[in-house]
């Protein structure tokens, strides 16, 4: 399963938060959801990549600790980052691909 282009939307479509930590728990909480319509969970996703705006490394920690109450820490998904100048709203400060593996069957 591919998921491409999370963003910080709520359910109204306006962007959540004002910083990285809380835009990045808006974005998992939209994967989860997504997640869940195929029929799983974060459990199944092996691989997340961050698009953040203006990256400093400065906010590595506050990244990790968002991650962290999403997935499994003992064995995390493989993962990039990638500072980048824009995305596609100025609003937004970080976008989300993930890819999950479901077995055959998994999905209800």
């Amino acid at each position: 399963l591919v998921l491409s282009g999370h963003v910080p939307f709520d359910s109204e479509g306006k962007i959540g938060g004002k910083d990285v930590a809380a835009q990045l728990d808006l974005v998992f909480a939209n994967i989860a959801a997504t997640l869940r319509a195929a029929g799983t969970d974060f459990a199944s996703i092996v691989r997340l990549t961050y698009y953040i705006r203006d990256f400093d490394q400065a906010m590595l920690p506050e990244i990790r600790g968002v991650r962290d109450r999403w997935v499994n820490t003992e064995c995390p998904p493989a993962s990039s980052l990638i500072g980048v100048a824009a995305l596609f709203h100025p609003d937004v400060l970080i976008e989300v691909d993930a890819m999950a593996v479901i077995a055959e069957g998994e999905t209800s």
